[in-house]
């Protein structure tokens, strides 16, 4: 198993940091690496033609990797989530009457988008978790129901499982869109994309997924989940800067309208000489959906250098390090009656802690102030979001000012 690495970020022994899915901590080499291209900026003698475009190249090369796409002509470069998203938008075509599938307490991000499409007429759809179990849908059929969650009791069921299939039972010949992250960004219940995936996809739908919380830490195959767009953010799970990000396109993006009319899309680019010869013809792949000035000499090498540390760990292992270092909030929540999703239903590196009656969050903020325990709220959870730098000293300094709460 994956060891503890600490070693290779800035992070004071005084200071509990379980929360990556806010903002990572940069690896000492994430911080050189965008020192270096400071430094370089500071002498732009030194900077050719070719790191216009070699730079972003080894980024867009690298998570293709991460997440097993085939050619680096599907990924690009952008600042945000909110930036891939409105190039969705723009290239969405949904009519009155039509319907986009999301799920509730999303990300604004994947709500702000869409908010000119309800202008028009089409209606947003975002599923709530189901809070009490009940027997599944009648109206989901059940052969695509045993391929989701097997041959199952159809008696009680987990609420990951029930919302699962309430986002299911959402999609109806009328979607035009299943906008949906891999795990929720508040409590880390799991979707699982590739049978969602399939359902928007016998629909005709379009099937837009954001990454950020899910990308770097846990495993993810474009070629198994088949989205038509997968957008992520760098500065939380894949630990590179904030302010850039990546993004992958399916052929539903081929021919799509770009956000912006960026120079270095375009033919023969990379001929400063004969940039005034206008070209009309777009460079092969995505390459048109770049931001621009997506050749950032600073963030864009801070990037790479987070993803081949990413890539060198793994995000499988990173899931099984923390795995068992939650084990033991995990057992203590078991035994004080707090809320955590059922283990199938729930990621690793990300989950949320609901309080009973008993507990008033306001005096546990206060207790995990006063040990430097930093978490987030989010939405009705109490958000643990750990990662490979996390030790178990961590862990207990967060068991400790919930066991200061419940003994108030």
């Amino acid at each position: 198993m994956l060891e503890c690495q600490k070693h290779l970020f800035s992070l004071p022994n005084s200071v509990h940091y379980l929360n990556c899915a806010y903002m990572s901590p940069l690896l000492k080499s994430v911080e050189q690496a965008g020192i270096d291209g400071i430094m370089k900026k500071r002498s732009p003698f030194s900077i050719t033609t070719d790191d216009f475009f070699t730079l972003p190249q080894k980024a867009r090369s690298l998570f293709a990797q991460l997440i097993n796409a085939d050619s680096t002509d599907n990924i690009t470069l952008l600042p945000s989530v909110s930036y891939g998203m409105a190039i969705v938008a723009k290239n969405l075509h949904a009519n009155p009457g039509q319907n986009i599938v999301s799920v509730s307490g999303e990300f604004p991000s994947n709500v702000y988008a869409w908010k000119s499409f309800i202008n028009r007429g089409v209606e947003l759809r975002l599923i709530s978790p189901p809070e009490t179990s009940e027997n599944p849908s009648p109206t989901i059929d059940s052969q695509l129901r045993t391929s989701i969650y097997g041959e199952f009791n159809l008696g009680k069921k987990t609420r990951g499982e029930a919302w699962n299939e309430a986002i299911i039972d959402a999609i109806d010949e009328n979607t035009a869109l299943v906008v949906l992250c891999p795990i929720h960004w508040a409590d880390g219940t799991f979707f699982d994309l590739e049978i969602i995936g399939n359902a928007a996809r016998s629909v005709g739908a379009m099937f837009v997924v954001d990454g950020t919380q899910a990308i770097g830490a846990m495993p993810f195959d474009v070629e198994v989940v088949k989205p038509d767009a997968l957008i992520a953010a760098s500065y939380k799970c894949m630990m590179g800067a904030y302010s850039i990000g990546c993004a992958y396109w399916g052929d539903r993006f081929t021919d799509a309208h770009p956000l912006e009319e960026i120079w270095s899309g375009r033919i023969g680019s990379d001929n400063f000489r004969n940039l005034v010869q206008y070209q009309d013809q777009y460079q092969q792949g995505h390459t048109r959906l770049n931001v621009g000035e997506f050749g950032n000499f600073a963030l864009v090498p801070m990037l790479s250098a987070a993803l081949e540390q990413i890539i060198e760990w793994q995000p499988i292992r990173i899931q099984e390090y923390c795995k068992e270092l939650n084990r033991p909030i995990i057992e203590f929540c078991t035994k004080n009656n707090l809320w955590v999703e059922e283990p199938h239903w729930r990621a690793e590196h990300l989950f949320g802690i609901r309080i009973n009656e008993q507990m008033s969050l306001e005096i546990l903020q206060h207790s995990l102030q006063k040990r430097n325990v930093y978490v987030s709220l989010r939405g009705d959870s109490i958000r643990i979001s750990p990662s490979v730098y996390n030790t178990s000293e961590d862990i207990e300094a967060f068991i400790q000012a919930l066991e200061e709460t419940l003994d108030l």
